[in-house]
């Protein structure tokens, strides 16, 4: 017995300007979320180390 398997349901229209939107939003958060974090560890570095001279 052989099976036919059914044919691929086609796939809805995507909207490329509305994706390219989205994924300028989301790398404007990774890189604001990246810059406060760097801007937080320069900070604890300056503390520990102005803790360590004096």
């Amino acid at each position: 017995m052989h099976l036919r398997a059914a044919p691929p349901r086609r796939l809805p229209p995507q909207d490329t300007a509305g994706l390219d939107v989205e994924e300028q939003r989301a790398q404007w958060v990774t890189w604001s979320v990246g810059g406060a974090a760097g801007v937080v560890l320069v900070a604890l570095l300056c503390l520990l180390c102005s803790r360590a001279i004096f």
